[in-house]
C-alpha cells in the first residue's frame, strides 16, 4: 500500500480504499471514452478540433496525440487506421476494458477492488509506458 509502515492501521485502510477507488475511476472513465468513441464519426475525426493542450499552445504532438482517432477508428473496426493514429491506441483500449472488467467481477463478487497503484507498477506495465514515452519522444523530435 501507499501508506507509510508506521501509520495508524486506520491510515493505511484509507489509503487502500484510495487506490482501490482510482481503479473503478479509471475503468468507468474509460468505458466511458470508448462509448464517446463509438459516437464520433471516423470520416470527420481529422477535421474536429485539437483536443490536447500541449499541440494547441505548441503545435507538436503528446505522447498521447492521436489516442482518439485511434480509439474511434479501432471502435468503428478499422484496426490498421487505429493504428496508424497513434500505435498504442489498441493496446490502451484493451487494457482499460480488462481493468473494466476486472473492476465488475470484483463489484459482483462483492470482493475488494484491484489496488491501482500495485496495477500500475508491474514490471509490464513499466515497460509499455516506457515504451510509449519513448514513441512519444521520437514522433515530437521527428516533428522538430
Amino acid at each position: 500500500m501507499s501508506a507509510t509502515p508506521g501509520a495508524p492501521p486506520s491510515r493505511r485502510l484509507l489509503a487502500g480504499a484510495h487506490t482501490r477507488a482510482a481503479s473503478a475511476w479509471v475503468a468507468g472513465t474509460g468505458v466511458a471514452a470508448i462509448g464517446v468513441a463509438a459516437l464520433l464519426s471516423p470520416a470527420t475525426i481529422d477535421d474536429g478540433p485539437v483536443l490536447c493542450p500541449f499541440r494547441a499552445v505548441t503545435g507538436l504532438p503528446c505522447p498521447g496525440c492521436g489516442l482518439t482517432r485511434s480509439w474511434v477508428q479501432l471502435v468503428h473496426g478499422d484496426p490498421a487506421a487505429s493504428f496508424a493514429a497513434h500505435p498504442f491506441g489498441a493496446v490502451l483500449m484493451a487494457l482499460v476494458l480488462a481493468l473494466a472488467a476486472v473492476v465488475l467481477l470484483a463489484a459482483m463478487r462483492r470482493r475488494p477492488l484491484p489496488d491501482f497503484e500495485g496495477l500500475v507498477r508491474r514490471p509490464w506495465l513499466v515497460v509499455l509506458l516506457g515504451g510509449w514515452l519513448v514513441f512519444g519522444v521520437l514522433r515530437l523530435v521527428s516533428e522538430l
